[in-house]
């Protein structure tokens, strides 16, 4: 026992898989007991048992496998996880349990197959079983037939899947084993009980006996249908009212039906291919003389066509064949063989013959001449046949084309095959639209000489009748007398409907429409949607009120009458119908008269004297408003009144009266359209007149409402066109107008009015063309766009006013109705109105139906002929272009056709397949001009031709899918969507593995599904293509089959579309069961019906709120020709409805409660949550993808701290919702700081969740909340946690790898603040998981990023170690993806610059070609000169970057760079202030600068100037004094300078208002010449901060699609305002250096070229301004200083070969400009500087290279600059080359000697040259002139006021070329101070030369006269000036530091600087204004925390020690003394 006690201790699941098999058993129970104890059916415990279940019921060990079986069956019934074990266990079950010997452990088996049927895996567990019946032994085989019996008959045949099950059940039958036999004998008769006779036809192969068996058990079988006794999970609410049932025993007929109805033998049946087996010969014989040979082959295609379900094929050809031989075959027997087997193939192929069916019911109908009783009665069962493939809507138009056949027989054929119709349909299949031309024909049939056809068409009224209810169908029948309507009634109660079922109409009551729902709620999707009648009408459910219904229709007080009048069960009668009266004659019509009105009212109506007419009037009219309605005798009262004179009354008093009566009798009595015709005659005549114009329009309203407007309207017309008195022409036109406002466009005709209408329009009277343009206006509103076609061939300028009222009414309802035709007409109106209820009511948007059907229609079958149809089918595709081309100019000249089109579909079906591209384009423009031409018509032609167009989606060409879509588009446009996706057609095209097909179906389908209300079920067919397409190899098939996932699951349902994943394979099954998950969250809402309540009835917007949250929406109108329109009509309810699926009073709530917190803060929440996770009592936040449990843990977190209404917009299955939701935290962030950290980690949790969604929007959105987030985290100096941080950071670096660029940029943007928030050290180890990513953008942007980390923070952030980290980042640069290599190289560069040498040790060892490629990336950004290493990192980024952009990072692609570019960035390390990447230069405090230089006093304006007179006498000045004005200086200078830099500062501020005001303050002050000389000295500073403006907007603000573009336009037109301004005052713009207008040249060239500014309205006018002040600047800044700027800004664009071609054409531009001012300005330029500009250029493009340009221009503009030079100059231009070292070498000074030689000047110089040793300079030749001459010279400019500074510069140079002179002799007669005043003169000279040096990199530039870079304010200085700032200087520095500090490397002697050859070795570039800014914006203070990360990130460097520079705050207490050190200063 010993090992016993070994087990015993071990968990429960380990116990279960022991080797002891009572360890087993033992394991076993205590499972059974676990299982049966855990309550919650999700806890994670079911986890562990998940891969033991098997092993539970397969155990070897007997007695444990019976244990085992037992915990199964509780872990399954249990567990929510269960269902992932079906396959394996019932598969374990099969194999190794129903093959044990005891009964309790079969009978335990089938309980777990059962089981697991409840939990929804039915189809699982049926393959498993059916596999289960191949397994040799027996007793398996009986115990999976068994368990099969068991499943069906518990669950019934809706779950168990019987096709499979039936398929299999003959091979059982012939099984060897008798127990095999018998059990299948009784699945056979349990399968039986389900389906009937259906089981027959799979069965009739079985042996006689067998059957006979079957037969005698299936007669005993009880006759009602069986119930499911037991249901899935799912089912429960079914169980209920099961049970309930039960209890009250009634059976439900409907339920009977359903389930009986529940399978279709066809459905069991397999196909069968017959095409292959036809007779070779077939169509030969078919064509045949001898009529036996006929015989033979239709004999062969009959015994074919009789298996009972045929494969589909092209059956085109074999159809046409026995089309002809029904329609032209003589011999009367082969026209029923034909008709036979037409039969036998609609009835084999079912839907899929709708195609054919078009081709063959007219040529049957014709063929019904026959008189035969065989032939007429084969024909029949054809045509029923094909019926019953087709719908009666396709067929419709060929049957009313026989209606008026000649041929009696033919038309009581037509009508019998209606009313047989009419049985299948249901009134969902049967509306109005179809049903009311059948009407009307079928009543002109009723009253036809032929009694059969009479007959016939009673038949088939009554049937209608009996279908649709005697409600529906009584309007048709107005015309009817009684006798023929009780015949129909009697007909009706006759019908037997199709499946027995009890007509809709309740048995004919007349009121019955309510009770549609028992026939017509289960057929609607079979067979389309239900009509578009009042919903209490249509397949909803009853629960709808009677008051729902009539709200939506089209007013409510006609639903209440027609009800009202329909009850009476038809007793009255003739109120039941339209009014109608036989014409009385005149004097029966005085007896009815004198019998209710007075004698004397008689006698005197047609007296002479016109006041007793008048008498006589009022008489009448007294007993009119007496009389009782059904008394009133209406007719001969109007025939009194129209009595002599009649309506030639000329007395209008008289007249007034009589016109009133005549409205007084329309209204009370009831008025028939008889008494109507006689009172109308007298009306048209006086609708003109001018006194009783009022009255007769009143009499017409009257009449409208009496006799229906339509009727009245069109009476009126034709008799007001028939005489010709315009003004009662345009009167009635106007009345018109109105009239149709106030009844509504119900039931008008409009092809009648169009005729009068154009005659109208046509009058000479301009009153009647306004009046018909006006009713146009008026019919437009209802009818739409359409009715302009009527018009289109009227003359242009008629045209045009008809347009223009159109244009009008654009946009506008339709008013409510207010009035309705009375009566009878209530009834016609309930039917007319209601089918254009939704078009007129919408306002022209779904009218365009009713429209089309009255377009006068072409038939151009006649000539689509053989001939026509031969040539598009032509071998030469010429001659098929022809035949395309003939029917292309048929369709456009026809304009408008029926659907009668002969052979042309199948001509047109192959020329989509042509070889040729050319002509299938065109056949897909014919289609497409044919859907305009036909509209609805087309829905017949879908199946032919539409399909087709599908399959081009699968064309290679891009173009011509284009086109198939196009066309597909055009065609649903006119037949919905329906037709389309009934019938295997779509699926079959899914079906083919064409990429291209398949994405452009599935995107089409996408976007038709969301629109449509109802689909038919055979969109069902579609689902296994598209999970085929989901796992398509082409990735675009795939992105499109989830994108439709959604749209299809709308339709289906989540769980049917999951119960058709059981057919996959299991790996393919879990990938697509997840992406029905996703999909389920996408899902959208399906829309509304559409409201009923049109436009402007009132009633709209409750109807539609109501409408779109019923359960159920109303199913959709059939006679919609145009669903597309209207459903976006219904959309809009739908997402209304279906998105709140709440009323509306809860909305109102929700809102009331979002003003409160939407955080609440619970203290320590956060706190416990970290520590339950901690202890693992809650999940870890760590998934590849987020699963439900997550979702629903963090909901549950979520739900104590986040306000309920919030949470629910988060958690919304709808993404628009989440969009809001953050826009609403993005508003309270600042408010709800504290609350926001303390829920810091759930919204972090929720944002992850989100970073899994697709969507971009809330992706965006996501990343601009965690943008503000971070920066407000930032601010309150919170850190995160690492709970927070590890939930977090990794999901959003899979962001990274985002294919969007803006994305990844606001990644990149977040992961830089992260860092301020979270120790850089810690998010390395992210990035570097980031790196294994399989995406090759996320490994590079890591990569990048971790090298921006290494690069700021240095080594140490390289976590765990530098080597590990470094080692795995090297490996990278062998991935087979470039971007991936180039950042691992940037990155180990970034190393390298950090630590040197060390890089190669810290790597490791690398392959030979990735450390060559190291190497050489090493060796191109090694650098020339020892310097802080990191600080060129640093400097060469701040160069990439934008430097308004402080979080972009790191290298981008320096592999393309130019080497002479990264040699230039390197001395720009050197001669240039270092920053840290994060601190854009212009804003850094530059502590050097500060303290040494108090001498900004000098940019003061000139307030105190005067003061310093007294100073310039020399020697008399006590220093004290000095020391004391000083700080005066300092305060006035900081009062405004300091506000001016303030300003500044803000122009390059990141947001635009900022910077308009900072620009509009600033303008205030340049725009007052008195204030504008503040901003001398501040110009550089300025114009930097503009074009740095100028950038941000290039760079970001254009590329953002958020901003307005008017702000940015304002922001443009602010600055070139200002600029204007600036460049207008010459002494401000003089003071801009040449740096800063190269800068600003540049930026505005750029702006000019901006195509993005062009593309915007007022884009031109703004590049407009910007040329204007380009001139300007070129016209008034220092002339030297632009042409400089421009030559140096041509070298650059030349250089960067990236920049656009045009900006180096514009600089020449420019230079062009200023050559051509030369002459004027020669004399203020400084020579010296623009030649050795000339010079530099000339170094980095010799000529060679110049001339090797794409363009010569450059070279051109070059020697024209010289030229025009050497002219204005002449010879001296040679003196000029003073500032070029080695001039000899220098290829200007060849060139200019030619020039100069050229110009013939060369004479003087000759003599001068030969004394010239080569080395000496020009300049050396001054030294034959007494050297003590020059000096005394020099000495005296020194001594004088003005020259002062000139003399010293002088000196200095002079000196400088003369190192050996001696001044001892010119100084010993000065005083001591002149003497000190030199001294320190050429110090300071020396001093400011060598700063020049160090911050131009551009080679020095001695300065010349008086331009210094400390003082651009040179013209007013005054020497003492100079001596103040000289002392104030020395006092700072004690007295020797004379040399300024260097910005470089800090050494002090111009000796050690390096010699200028040197620096201009690799490419004179220059000076950037950015690097000149240098103590310009020095007044900002910038935030302390900058100098922290500053000193941290330097901190690192190694080199730190010996590079000053390196930062410049070096360490932290340093910078602080100097800030205390110069605020001391300054006190």
């Amino acid at each position: 026992m010993g090992d016993d006690s070994e087990w015993m201790k071990l968990p429960v699941d380990q116990k279960c898989e022991h080797k002891v098999w009572k360890a087993r058993l033992n394991g076993y129970e205590e499972a059974l007991k676990l299982f049966q104890r855990i309550g919650d059916e999700k806890s994670p415990e079911w986890g562990k048992y998940l891969g033991l279940i098997k092993k539970f019921v397969t155990d070897s060990n007997a007695v444990a496998q019976l244990k085992g079986l037992e915990a199964a069956l509780a872990f399954i019934e249990n567990a929510h996880v269960a269902g992932k074990t079906t396959g394996e266990v019932v598969s374990g079950v099969v194999t190794k349990v129903f093959n044990q010997p005891k009964a309790r452990a079969k009978e335990l088996g089938t309980d777990i197959c059962l089981m697991y049927i409840e939990i929804e895996k039915a189809e699982v567990v049926q393959d498993e079983l059916l596999k289960g019946l191949d397994n040799k032994n027996p007793k398996i085989v009986v115990a999976c037939i068994e368990a099969l019996r068991k499943a069906l008959s518990e669950f019934g045949s809706k779950i168990v899947t019987l096709k499979p099950v039936v398929k299999i059940l003959p091979k059982q039958f012939e099984s060897r084993e008798k127990a095999v036999r018998d059990e299948a004998k009784l699945l056979a008769v349990e399968i039986y009980k389900w389906i009937r006779d259906a089981l027959r036809p799979p069965l009739q192969n079985l042996n006689s006996v067998q059957l006979k068996e079957l037969e005698e058990e299936w007669v005993k079988l009880p006759t009602s249908p069986p119930k499911q006794s037991r249901f899935l999970r799912s089912q429960q609410d079914l169980k209920a009212k099961f049970e309930q049932q039960a209890q009250g025993e009634q059976s439900d007929g409907e339920e009977e039906e359903e389930t009986v109805a529940a399978v279709d033998p066809y459905e069991l049946l397999e196909a069968v291919e017959i095409l292959s087996k036809m007779p070779k010969d077939f169509y030969d014989k078919i064509e045949a003389k001898k009529w036996q040979e006929r015989k033979e082959a239709l004999e062969a295609i009959e015994t074919l066509a009789k298996n009972p379900k045929l494969e589909n094929g092209d059956y085109g050809d074999l159809i046409r064949a026995l089309k002809k031989v029904v329609g032209k075959d003589a011999n009367v027997m082969l026209v029923s063989l034909a008709a036979k087997c037409l039969a036998g193939l609609a009835s084999g192929l079912r839907k899929k013959f709708g195609t054919y069916a078009g081709q063959v019911v007219p040529t049957i109908l014709e063929k019904f001449k026959e008189k035969k009783p065989q032939v007429v009665q084969a024909l029949q069962e054809a045509i029923d046949a094909i019926f019953l493939t087709t719908t009666l809507q396709n067929v419709s138009e060929d049957i009313l084309g026989v209606m008026d056949n000649k041929n009696p027989s033919i038309k009581q054929q037509a009508s019998l095959f209606l009313a047989r119709s009419f049985r299948h349909c249901t009134q969902a299949t049967l509306p109005k639209s179809v049903l009311k031309p059948f009407c009307a024909a079928l009543i002109k049939q009723v009253n036809d000489s032929a009694p059969e056809v009479r007959d016939a068409a009673f038949e088939a009224l009554g049937t209608a009748m009996k279908v649709v209810g005697e409600k529906a169908v009584n309007p048709f029948l107005t015309d009817l007398d009684k006798l023929k309507l009780d015949k129909i009634k009697e007909c009706a109660d006759k019908v037997e409907l199709a499946g027995g079922k009890k007509g809709a109409g309740g048995g004919g009551s007349a009121g019955g429409g309510g009770s549609g729902s028992g026939g017509g709620d289960k057929k609607p999707s079979a067979r389309g949607p239900p009509p578009a009648e009042a919903p209490s009408k249509s397949s909803a459910p009853p629960k709808k009120t009677q008051p729902a219904a009539s709200k939506a229709s089209t007013g409510p007080p006609k639903k209440g009458k027609a009800s009202s009048a329909a009850g009476g069960k038809g007793k009255k009668g003739p109120e039941n119908k339209e009014i109608t009266e036989t014409e009385l004659s005149i004097e029966v019509c005085e007896d009815l008269a004198a019998g209710v009105l007075p004698a004397s009212c008689l006698q005197q109506l047609g007296s002479a004297n016109w006041k007793e007419r008048l008498a006589s009037m009022e008489e009448f009219q007294r007993a009119v408003e007496t009389m009782d309605k059904a008394q009133m005798p209406c007719q001969a009262l109007v025939r009194m009144l129209a009595k002599k004179p009649g309506w030639k009354e000329t007395n209008f008093q008289v007249m007034q009266m009589k016109l009133r009566i005549v409205a007084l009798i329309a209204q009370r009595g009831q008025f028939s359209k008889t008494s109507a015709s006689v009172a109308l005659d007298g009306l048209v005549d006086k609708v003109g007149d001018v006194k009783c114009g009022g009255n007769a329009k009143e009499g017409l309203t009257a009449i409208g409402e009496a006799c229906s407007l339509p009727w009245t309207a069109e009476q009126l017309v034709s008799m007001v066109f028939a005489q010709k008195n315009p003004k009662n022409q345009a009167e009635t036109l106007n009345w018109l107008a109105n009239a149709m406002k106030e009844f509504g466009f119900a039931g008008i005709n409009v092809k009648a009015f169009i005729n009068n209408v154009k005659t109208a329009l046509g009058a000479t009277n301009p009153a009647v063309r306004t009046a018909a343009i006006t009713l146009l206006g008026v019919m437009y509103l209802y009818v739409g766009a359409p009715l302009r076609m009527f018009f289109e061939d009227e003359k242009p300028a008629l045209l045009a006013q008809i347009d223009a009222e159109f244009e009008k009414m654009q946009g506008q309802s339709p008013p409510a109705p207010i009035r309705s035709t009375k009566k009878a007409a209530a009834e016609e109106e309930g039917d007319d109105g209601e089918e254009q209820e939704e078009d007129g009511g919408g306002g022209g948007g779904g009218g365009g139906q009713d429209i089309m059907d009255l377009l006068p229609r072409t038939d151009i079958g006649d000539k689509i002929t053989s001939d026509l149809v031969s040539k598009i089918e032509d071998k030469n595709w010429k001659i098929r272009k022809e035949g395309l081309d003939e029917v292309a100019a048929i369709i456009s000249e026809a304009k408008f056709i029926t659907a009668n089109i002969g052979e042309l579909p199948l001509a047109l079906k192959g020329r989509l397949g042509d070889s040729n591209k050319i002509l299938v384009q065109q056949s897909l423009t014919i289609l497409q001009q044919l859907a305009t031409a036909m509209g609805p018509g087309l829905k017949q032609h879908v199946k032919t031709l539409g399909i087709p167009v599908i399959t081009v989606l699968g064309d290679s060409k891009s173009n011509v899918r284009a086109a198939a879509l196009t066309t597909l588009q055009a065609w649903v446009e006119q037949t919905g969507m329906k037709e389309w996706l009934e019938g295997e057609d779509l699926s079959e095209e899914l079906k083919r593995e064409n990429p291209f097909l398949r994405q452009e179906l599935l995107g089409w389908l996408a976007e038709k599904l969301p629109s449509l209300r109802t689909v038919p079920a055979d969109l069902m067919l579609c689902i296994p293509y598209l999970y085929a397409c989901l796992e398509d190899r082409n990735g675009d098939v795939r992105k499109k089959a989830q994108d439709a996932l959604p749209t299809f699951m709308m339709h289906l349902g989540y769980d049917k579309m999951n119960k058709a994943t059981g057919k996959l394979k299991t790996s393919s099954k879990d990938q697509v069961v997840s992406m029905l998950e996703k999909a389920r969250a996408v899902m959208p809402a399906k829309p509304a019906a559409p409201a009923k309540a049109g436009g402007g009835k009132g009633s709209a917007e409750p109807s539609r709120a109501t409408s779109a949250t019923r359960s159920q929406p109303v199913s959709e109108d059939v006679t919609d020709s145009k669903p597309e329109a209207k459903k976006v009509r219904g959309g809009v309810a739908a997402k209304k409805g279906a998105a709140a699926k709440k009323p509306a009073a809860k909305g109102l709530k929700d809102d009331e409660d979002r003003s409160g917190p939407i955080f609440t803060l619970i203290p320590n929440a956060k706190e416990q949550r970290i520590k339950e996770e901690k202890q693992l009592k809650i999940l870890k936040w760590n998934f590849n993808t987020p699963r439900d449990e997550y979702v629903e843990q963090l909901k549950t977190q979520m739900s104590t701290c986040f306000a309920k209404w919030l949470q629910d917009e988060l958690f919304h299955f709808d993404f628009q919702r989440h969009v809001k939701a953050i826009g609403v935290m993005i508003d309270r962030l600042e408010s709800e700081s504290e609350a926001t950290i303390g829920c810091l980690d759930l919204i972090l949790k929720w944002f992850t969740l989100r970073f899994f969604d697709t969507n971009t929007t809330v992706l965006m959105k996501v990343l601009e909340y965690l943008k503000l987030l971070f920066t407000m985290l930032n601010r309150e100096n919170y850190h995160l946690t690492e709970y927070e941080a590890n939930s977090f950071v990794p999901y959003l670096i899979l962001k990274v790898g985002e294919s969007k660029d803006v994305v990844r940029k606001d990644v990149r943007a977040i992961l830089t603040m992260l860092c301020k928030v979270y120790p850089a050290s810690k998010v390395f180890p992210f990035l570097m998981d980031g790196t294994k990513s399989k995406n090759s953008k996320q490994r590079a942007e890591c990569l990048e990023e971790l090298g921006c980390l290494i690069e700021g923070y240095g080594m140490n952030v390289c976590q765990p170690t530098p080597a590990k980290s470094l080692k795995e980042i090297a490996i990278h640069i062998g991935d087979r993806d470039t971007s991936v290599r180039n950042a691992a190289l940037n990155t180990v560069v970034a190393v390298y610059n950090v630590c040197g040498e060390q890089v190669y040790k810290l790597i490791g060892n690398l392959s030979e070609k990735d450390m060559s490629m190291l190497e050489e990336r090493i060796k191109r950004s090694a650098k020339k000169t020892p310097a802080a290493p990191a600080k060129q990192a640093a400097t060469e980024r701040s160069q990439r970057e934008h430097p308004a952009n402080p979080n972009a990072t790191f290298l981008r692609k320096p592999a393309q760079e130019d080497p002479n570019k990264l040699n230039q960035a390197r001395q720009n390390a050197h001669h240039s202030e270092s920053s840290h990447p994060s601190i854009p230069k212009e804003f850094q405090l530059d502590l050097d600068m500060i303290e040494m230089d108090q001498s900004r006093v000098c940019e003061l304006p000139d307030l105190v100037q005067h003061k310093l007179d007294e100073l310039l006498e020399p020697i008399m000045i006590p220093e004290p004094k000095m020391r004391a004005v000083s700080p005066h200086f300092d305060d006035l200078h900081n009062s405004t300078a300091s506000t001016i830099n303030f300003v500044i500062s803000q122009v390059a501020s990141g947001d635009i208002n900022t910077s308009i005001q900072a620009l509009a303050q600033i303008d205030e002050v340049l725009r007052q010449e008195d204030k504008a000389e503040v901003m001398s000295g501040h110009i550089d500073q300025f114009l930097i901060a503009t074009f740095m403006q100028l950038r941000l907007i290039y760079s970001t603000h254009m590329a953002d699609d958020r901003l307005d573009k008017k702000d940015i336009f304002k922001l443009y037109s602010c600055i070139i305002g200002n600029m204007l301004s600036l460049f207008s005052m010459e002494s401000l713009a003089r003071e801009a250096s040449m740096g800063v207008l190269k800068d600003l040249m540049h930026g505005l060239i750029t702006l000019m070229l901006d195509a993005r500014v062009e593309d915007i309205e007022e884009g031109q006018q703004l590049i407009r301004s910007v040329n204007l002040l380009v001139v300007r600047v070129l016209e008034k800044s220092d002339q030297t200083n632009m042409l400089s700027a421009l030559l140096v800004l041509l070298q650059d664009s030349l250089v960067t070969t990236a920049g656009s071609p045009m900006l180096s054409e514009l600089v020449m531009k420019c230079l062009w400009r200023m050559i051509r001012f030369l002459p004027e300005t020669i004399n203020n330029i400084n020579l010296d500087r623009i030649l050795l500009d000339v010079h530099n250029f000339m170094k980095v493009f010799p000529k060679e290279k110049l001339k090797q340009l794409k363009s010569d221009v450059p070279h051109r503009t070059l020697k024209t600059l010289l030229h025009t030079l050497c002219k204005l100059t002449g010879a001296k231009i040679l003196d000029h080359l003073s500032m070029i070292e080695n001039r000899n070498e220098s290829e200007l000074e060849a060139h200019l000697r030619r020039v100069v030689k050229h110009s013939g000047n060369l004479s003087g110089l000759k003599s001068d040259r030969g004394n010239e040793k080569s080395g000496l300079r020009t300049e050396d030749r001054m030294s034959k002139a007494k050297v003590s001459d020059i000096l005394t010279e020099i000495f005296k400019k020194i001594g004088s006021k003005e020259n002062t500074k000139e003399g010293l510069t002088e000196l200095y140079e002079y000196k400088q070329k003369y190192s050996d002179v001696d001044l001892e002799p010119f100084l010993k007669n000065t005083s001591q101070f002149f003497q000190s005043y030199v001294e320190r003169g050429l110090r300071m000279i020396e001093s400011e030369r060598e700063g020049k040096a160090r911050i131009q990199t551009s080679a020095v530039i001695p300065q010349h006269g008086a331009d210094s870079t400390l003082s651009s304010n040179n013209e007013e200085l005054k020497p003492a000036v100079y001596y103040e700032r000289l002392k104030i200087l020395r006092q700072r520095q004690g007295l020797e530091n004379t040399s300024r500090q260097g910005i470089g490397g800090g050494e002090d002697e111009p000796q050690q600087r390096p010699p200028i050859s040197s620096l201009l070795s690799s490419k004179p570039s220059v000076a950037s204004s950015t690097d000149m800014l240098h103590s310009k914006l020095s007044q900002l203070k910038e935030s302390r925390e900058l100098y922290q990360q500053e000193h941290n990130a330097h901190s690192h460097s190694p080199t730190h020690a010996h590079t000053r520079s390196a930062s410049p705050a070096a360490n932290l207490d340093d910078l602080k003394k100097r800030l205390e050190r110069i605020k001391s200063n300054r006190q």
